[in-house]
């Protein structure tokens, strides 16, 4: 077990760091949506977007 760790240390370093900027990104844009503020990039609210059918307002 030793061994098999001490081989793919690099690879599980990356993969925790990888993770855990997943998960913050994901923590991040879901504290935006229970704020009230828009993901897509838009201002002025939906009425203006070009996705504003998507949009969840």
């Amino acid at each position: 077990m030793l061994t098999w760790l001490s081989a793919n240390l690099s690879t599980l370093l990356i993969s925790l760091v990888l993770f855990a900027v997943v998960i913050s990104i994901v923590r991040y844009l879901i504290r935006q949506k229970k704020q009230g503020k828009h993901t897509c990039g838009c201002s002025g609210g939906c009425a203006g977007c070009s996705g504003g059918c998507h949009c969840g307002r």
